[in-house]
């Protein structure tokens, strides 16, 4: 077995009122940065043993899937890197 990071990124599917952003987004531009959208996210780091990389992103997808995201609301996306 080897030793795996899986990085889960979930964010909200586009056209989902994100709030947390737009008050974000709001207080850029207050401060001058123009921006034409901004959108949050979560990020999750895993470490994990699996057999290869392909078997640690699975396992990092499926965790996504049953519990990390919420795929009616969310997009997510998995990296694995070996530790």
């Amino acid at each position: 077995m080897t030793e795996f990071t899986a990085t889960v990124t979930v964010r909200l599917k586009r056209g989902v009122l994100d709030p947390e952003a737009e008050t974000t987004k709001q207080a850029l531009e207050r401060l001058g940065f123009e921006l034409s959208a901004l959108r949050s996210a979560d990020r999750f780091e895993l470490d994990l043993e699996a057999e290869d990389a392909a078997s640690a992103e699975a396992r990092a997808d499926e965790m996504a899937e049953r519990l990390l995201a919420n795929p009616t609301i969310h997009d997510y996306d998995v990296a694995v890197a070996q530790r």
